[in-house]
């Protein structure tokens, strides 16, 4: 695994900088900055916009009690895609702008899921709705008494 984080952490500047050398020489040096500079700016546009849409999903998905596990790895994808596309870098921009594209986001996240479905665990209370209070998983034993309790502040509560 550090191999390849070394790779990876040595490829990418590598081939940012051997990018920028190539399409600097082609264009120029401010026609290329400038492209970075848009690059950026629309990314974190677009980036906005779909984290926007991606959260107004994600709370539809609470609402109605479901699960909203692809809405958060979308909104993991469009935080990668938002993070990258504020590095500068032509190689970088690309991965980002195509994780901005739905159907491309969606083939990712398929495989994502796929990736991660033997390798997380979702645990938790049973729920009516997600805004209420957890319901009980316990079995009904009749030995068992469940109650509410709430703490009074006995100097705000009124005297009779």
């Amino acid at each position: 695994m550090f191999v390849r984080l070394l790779l990876f952490f040595i490829g990418v500047p590598l081939i940012e900088l051997y990018l920028f050398l190539a399409i600097g020489s082609k264009i120029g040096i401010l026609a290329t900055v400038a492209t970075v500079i848009i690059t950026g700016a629309l990314g974190a546009w677009l980036t906005k916009q779909q984290g926007l849409r991606t959260l107004s999903r994600y709370q539809q998905a609470l609402a109605e009690g479901r699960l909203p596990h692809e809405e958060v790895i979308e909104g993991l994808m469009i935080l990668v895609a938002g993070a990258v596309l504020l590095t500068p870098g032509f190689l970088t921009d690309a991965i980002g702008f195509s994780l901005l594209v739905p159907p491309i986001r969606a083939v990712v996240r398929e495989r994502l899921s796929g990736y991660l479905k033997g390798r997380v665990t979702v645990a938790g209370a049973a729920m009516e709705n997600p805004l209420q209070r957890p319901v009980s998983t316990r079995r009904s034993d009749p030995s068992v008494i469940e109650i509410e309790a709430e703490v009074v502040d006995e100097k705000k509560s009124p005297q009779p």
